[in-house]
């Protein structure tokens, strides 16, 4: 028994320091400014700007390729800080500021097909196969990607229900 304990732990202990050198010089080095890119994105993985994640679409916009107007849910605060750090210039005639929505699903049109179920990148939508759906507003993101996704069109996107956790104070209008 104790020559099982002894074997497996000096076994663990080899391996684990195998794992230590080959992470130390297999790691693979990423230019640090596609964290700093992926710092300043919303982080909400929604997909709204065509890539699979806030990830690949910092590497674009870090490489170039992606223009720095690309997140929509960023909106204009968000180019112009990836502007700013990254040194180009911007055009923010093209983006429009839209306030914060979340899918809605009619209960009386919901025919239980589990298309928008399982098109949710945030795994927002409840429900199961023939059973009427209903959004979890506190993970849905407003991609839209159920909307266009629905046979019977129930899904709408709208702005989400006040409760005292996103209420804010309004801003006192100038005299």
């Amino acid at each position: 028994m104790i020559a099982a304990i002894f074997s497996l732990t000096a076994l663990g202990l080899g391996l684990g320091a195998l794992l230590g050198i080959a992470a130390r010089y297999l790691a693979v080095q990423e230019s640090p400014i596609v964290g700093q890119v992926e710092e300043l994105l919303p982080g909400s993985q929604c997909g709204q700007c065509g890539y699979p994640g806030c990830g690949p679409a910092a590497a674009a916009v870090a490489a170039g390729t992606a223009p720095v107007t690309l997140c929509p849910p960023g909106g204009r605060a968000v180019a112009e800080e990836l502007a700013s750090l990254l040194g180009v210039s911007v055009d923010l005639s093209a983006v429009t500021e839209e306030a914060p929505k979340v899918a809605h699903i009619h209960e009386r049109l919901c025919i239980g097909c589990t298309r928008c179920f399982k098109r949710c990148p945030t795994d927002a939508i409840i429900g199961a196969n023939d059973q009427i759906h209903a959004v979890f507003e506190d993970a849905c993101t407003g991609c839209g990607k159920c909307v266009d996704d629905c046979p019977t069109e129930c899904i709408e996107l709208r702005a989400p229900t006040q409760t005292l956790t996103n209420w804010v104070w309004p801003v006192p209008e100038a005299a």
